[in-house]
């Protein structure tokens, strides 16, 4: 959950900073319910975020921070296409009350249930794997 608490703080500065590049679109004032573009603006960067960390190298700041990295089962590096259902699968989880994360106690492999869906994995990152790269 450390993860996770930690992207969120990076996302959420992201996320003001792409409100601040759109606010003269609308004239500075506030977004309202009738903009329905702006909340899908904003999960198309949060994807992005998510995904090209992802798909380059495995690892968001807070996965990096944390020496966990995202892999696919046998432990390839994921695809865009596997990054975006593993995304969509993961804003499921936390939709449910969070329950796709607490899947983590109940799952034999300790995956939550959008990483058991999606054919992922988070994996320690080791020492060792710094010393190879």
């Amino acid at each position: 959950m450390a993860i996770v608490l930690y992207d969120a703080l990076l996302l959420f500065a992201i996320l003001f900073f792409a409100t601040a590049l759109v606010l003269p679109f609308n004239h500075g004032e506030a977004f309202t319910n009738s903009r329905f573009l702006f909340p899908i603006y904003l999960v198309c960067i949060s994807f992005a975020y998510y995904g090209w960390f992802w798909t380059h190298g495995g690892q968001t700041i807070g996965l990096k921070t944390w020496k966990f990295q995202v892999l696919t089962m046998d432990r390839k590096p994921i695809t865009w296409k596997l990054a975006l259902f593993r995304f969509c699968l993961g804003g499921m989880s936390w939709m449910v009350f969070g329950v796709g994360f607490l899947w983590i106690f109940f799952d034999k492999d300790n995956l939550a249930l959008h990483d058991r869906l999606s054919g992922t994995i988070l994996r320690a990152v080791t020492d060792a794997d710094f010393i190879a790269s």
